[in-house]
């Protein structure tokens, strides 16, 4: 009986640790995603979406909402820095059920668009033609 609590505890332990350590490199594989965006890094930016899907099978939505920069989602900062490659490519990946979501600040991307100006912009044309 006591072998089976020990080896027990021994398997949580193990997969705690196993889970913890893995969250930690995902944070790693994404550090530097803001950057990519705001660099209108289209290539740089597939290669680090399809590294994060085959090490972690998570897709752009399992992440998206948990990556700000500066306080704004990829396809806010993607719109803010003219990033239009790399803004097109996000709008296309997300679906478009969550495109419509509202973000952190309450308020869907559609309506962040019409607040600041920015209906003309391409990512904008893109994301109205997904919803």
């Amino acid at each position: 009986m006591l072998k089976i609590v020990k080896t027990s505890l021994f398997a949580i332990t193990a997969l705690t640790a196993v889970s913890g350590t893995a969250y930690a490199n995902v944070e790693e594989a994404l550090a530097n995603i803001c950057t990519i965006v705001s660099a209108d890094d289209k290539g740089e930016l597939r290669k680090k979406m399809r590294s994060v899907e085959s090490d972690y099978r998570l897709k752009l939505r399992d992440y998206y909402t948990g990556i700000s920069c500066n306080g704004q989602s990829l396809i806010r900062t993607a719109i803010e820095n003219n990033a239009v490659e790399v803004g097109t490519l996000l709008v296309k990946k997300m679906p478009s059920r969550d495109l419509s979501e509202p973000e952190k600040d309450g308020k869907t991307l559609q309506a962040w668009i019409n607040e600041n100006g920015h209906q003309d912009h391409a990512v904008a044309k893109e994301l109205q033609g997904r919803l």
